[in-house]
């Protein structure tokens, strides 16, 4: 049969990876934030109680109040480039295409805001995929966040009429390839400070516990990417303590714990003088890891006594990052490409 004259023309026979990160204000200013939080909070995943009682407490305090002290938190790490999260998120993608070259065709999407999954994915689409892996850049799973991103991607489905043969990249904590990767870039980046430190707080996203409770994995999923770590700086640095901690609490709900902020305030009090901090739930830097732990978390510390601080940075787009990366990548497109 003969193609129609006005048929469209349609692309085929490529393979797409779409990265996937959290998201971020399109601007640190108290609208922009308002909208992302309540986009974010409204997810069902994120706030797990019934809408009936959440959305009026939502709508008619949280946003009425959080806005305004976020926005200023976002005003204190913002650059040229824009949020940190979305131009790292970016720089990853670019760096990933070019290591892939035209074996696949690489975009990133933000789970909350821009660019979103379903515009990302059919760009993926009119690009001619017609095989795309997900790959959520979260090296812990979550319900609140891995899970969320494929819901996500499910509503995408639903209102799709073509669909490609699709993959999703697991959560990577205690991948091999990880914790190398996280392990030489710390390190390189402990031998460029100008002091020695004495504690290493490895710093991973608050959950409410009950999430535990419930049977989410991401507390063990935490516990076991600071253990693997833990061993490889028992060798590699012997003297260097460390510490496992859990940041960004919200609400009165009880959190998993230490928090973060308790475990520096007590160790500088504690006559802990020189302390690092990383955040290796994190795939690239954003508000929870510049301006939470970096600026605070420097408060925080010399409030209690402490004379040398630095918040070591995220993988971001290092070398260890990337390679890692690429071959998370190429195994999970292994057979497609």
């Amino acid at each position: 049969m003969d193609q129609p004259a006005d048929h469209p023309r349609i692309l085929t026979g490529k393979i797409g990876v779409l990265l996937v990160n959290l998201g971020t204000p399109d601007a640190p200013d108290e609208s922009a934030v308002r909208r992302y939080l309540a986009e974010f909070l409204s997810d069902r995943r994120v706030v797990e109680i019934p809408q009936i009682f959440w959305q009026p407490i939502l709508r008619g305090l949280v946003l009425r109040t959080r806005p305004r002290k976020s926005a200023h938190a976002y005003s204190q790490v913002w650059t040229e480039d824009g949020s940190p999260l979305a131009f790292h998120t970016a720089a990853q993608a670019r760096a990933l295409q070019a290591r892939l070259g035209d074996a696949a065709i690489v975009r990133y999407a933000m789970r909350y805001q821009k660019p979103a999954m379903a515009v990302e994915l059919d760009k993926l689409l009119a690009d001619g995929c017609e095989r795309i892996l997900i790959a959520p850049l979260y090296p812990q799973y979550s319900g609140a966040t891995t899970a969320s991103a494929l819901d996500a991607v499910a509503n995408w489905i639903k209102d799709r009429r073509r669909l490609p043969a699709l993959r999703t990249m697991p959560p990577y904590f205690d991948d091999p390839l990880a914790i190398t990767a996280m392990h030489k870039d710390l390190s390189a980046q402990i031998a460029a400070l100008d002091f020695a430190p004495e504690l290493l707080v490895l710093s991973f996203h608050g959950m409410p516990e009950r999430t535990l409770r419930l049977g989410d994995p991401y507390h063990c999923h935490c516990q076991k990417t600071a253990r693997l770590l833990g061993e490889r700086f028992a060798v590699s640095h012997p003297e260097l303590k460390l510490a496992t901690s859990f940041q960004s609490r919200f609400g009165r709900a009880k959190w998993l714990e230490p928090a973060t902020d308790d475990v520096i305030k007590v160790q500088g009090a504690n006559g802990i003088r020189r302390m690092v901090v990383a955040a290796p739930g994190f795939s690239s830097d954003c508000l929870e890891t510049i301006e939470e732990l970096g600026i605070r978390g420097r408060e925080d510390f010399e409030a209690a006594g402490g004379t040398h601080f630095a918040a070591l940075t995220c993988l971001n787009t290092g070398e260890p990052g990337m390679e890692m990366l690429e071959a998370l990548i190429r195994r999970e497109l292994a057979g497609w490409i």
